[in-house]
């Protein structure tokens, strides 16, 4: 049977984050209460809040960045009733997360196809699936016997684009065979490391800043399945909890966070700088030629090879480093993150 009302370990995590439920007196009670106006972060905090309340009646949220509020997916109008008493905008929808998850799974047994992605959208309440520029006919007509069998459960389109991860050959940092980008520098047990992309680690192994010192050696790698790469600093080099703003300043990086959908997002890499852009998906899966990596996060920020391991971020919040995707800073593209938080627990470091 479905919940309709929050249970009492929902409302202290609304308001332990700061946030309020709308009045519901009966004066109230035959119209819709006014969602609140929230900035990116404090919707990610509500729609935690309510995912983990209301569970399987959701279907997901994203951020409307226009009219700042969060939105959240269910599947009745019970549910609808308890979202929008949260402070949110309900959307009744018809497909349900398990049946998302279950046209996932039927993709990555029979669709894994090099230059292909697929990621859970929201807005469409669909898994949408994107094929580059070179996917073949026959693999393209392979995809859409397979997306067609899922109903309207998923959805296919192409790009004109090549998925890749975005090594060429924050701040620039160089190795034999290549340039990659710094993404945050971190701690562990005291000492100073960074953060970058894990396709940039496992092709080099030693890395120098720009004047060519030798700066750092990897610690860990994790390439494919994820695209994280953990650099020890070797030189006695400052290392500030910052990312370069590429005019002569810096963003202050005070803490790391979930993306959401919708959110306005900001990325720095050594080639193209400092570029800005929307969360499109959450929990992409790249099928890149190099091997699959999942869980990324989906935007439509432009970045090119180089950029690889730079920052993404939202104002003082780490949320990833730049895997890859297709496009340019000139024509437009989209690019997928590794969310830094995932990168964080499993190197066992934080931020600083």
């Amino acid at each position: 049977m479905r919940r309709t009302v929050l249970a009492g370990a929902g409302v202290a995590a609304l308001l332990a984050a700061g946030l309020s439920f709308q009045s519901a007196n009966a004066s109230e009670a035959a119209k819709t209460p006014t969602p609140r106006v929230l900035s990116a972060p404090a919707a990610g905090k509500l729609a935690s809040a309510l995912l983990k309340d209301l569970g399987a009646d959701t279907a997901g949220t994203y951020y409307d960045a226009r009219s700042r509020a969060l939105v959240v997916n269910v599947l009745d109008e019970s549910a609808a009733r308890a979202v929008e008493r949260a402070g949110a905008k309900a959307r009744v929808v018809r497909n349900t997360l398990a049946e998302l998850e279950a046209a996932r799974t039927t993709l990555a047994k029979n669709a894994t196809v090099p230059g292909t992605s697929w990621a859970t959208d929201p807005v469409t309440n669909k898994v949408v699936v994107t094929a580059d520029r070179t996917v073949s006919a026959t693999e393209w007509a392979k995809l859409s016997r397979v997306v067609a069998g899922l109903g309207g459960k998923a959805e296919l389109k192409r790009s004109q684009g090549r998925f890749t991860p975005f090594i060429a050959g924050g701040d620039a940092i160089t190795g034999e065979g290549g340039r990659c980008s710094l993404g945050f520098n971190v701690v562990k047990d005291g000492r100073p490391y960074f953060l970058t992309a894990g396709h940039c680690t496992q092709a080099i192994s030693t890395w120098s800043d720009t004047d060519g010192t030798v700066i750092g050696r990897n610690a860990r790698t994790s390439f494919p399945g994820d695209d994280f790469g953990l650099v020890e600093y070797t030189a006695d080099v400052d290392h500030p909890s910052a990312v370069d703003l590429y005019d002569g300043s810096t963003r202050q990086i005070t803490r790391a966070g979930e993306a959401t959908v919708g959110e306005q997002v900001t990325r720095s890499g050594s080639t193209t700088h400092v570029h800005t852009g929307t969360v499109t998906g959450l929990d992409a899966t790249v099928n890149y030629s190099e091997g699959t990596v999942s869980g990324l996060i989906q935007t439509d920020v432009c970045a090119e090879p180089g950029d690889s391991g730079g920052a993404l971020f939202d104002g003082e919040t780490a949320l990833g480093l730049t895997s890859g995707g297709s496009g340019d800073c000139t024509s437009g593209g989209e690019t997928f993150f590794q969310p830094v938080t995932e990168a964080l627990t499993a190197t066992g470091t934080q931020l600083g």
